[in-house]
């Protein structure tokens, strides 16, 4: 019993996982085949290695999660070189404008002193039962 390979075809996606914020792209190789009972099938390769369809089950790599979501590809390292060109150390420039220090009311809620950041699944923490 031979396959035949009868097209390859490269696709990449962005993904970023809903639990814990983590995001990243993967190319992949999608090698469509036909058995010798003339069935097609689909085989899925990123960096040269078998992989199950990206499109299935997705598993977060920082967390082991399953609620990812799935883009086009150059979404994430979009944003990722958004991020590394911005630069927060750097005092802008000219001298900031005096103001009156004012009184500010404080919430309830507040944000901690220790300054909590915030993920996307820190949201949808009141849905979850």
């Amino acid at each position: 019993m031979s396959d035949i390979a009868e097209t390859t075809v490269h696709e990449a996606y962005a993904f970023a996982c809903m639990r814990c914020g983590h995001g990243w792209e993967q190319a992949y190789e999608i090698e469509h085949h036909v058995d010798a009972s003339q069935h097609a099938y689909v085989v899925y390769k990123a960096d040269g290695e078998r992989v199950p369809s990206p499109l299935s089950t997705p598993t977060c790599a920082n967390c082991g999660g399953h609620v990812v979501r799935i883009m086009r590809a150059g979404r994430v390292s979009t944003v990722q070189q958004l991020l590394r060109d911005r630069n927060p150390t750097q005092a802008p420039a000219g001298p900031l404008p005096a103001e009156e220090p004012r009184e500010e009311p404080v919430a309830a809620t507040a944000v901690p002193a220790s300054g909590h950041h915030w993920h996307f699944s820190d949201l949808l923490h009141p849905f979850r039962k």
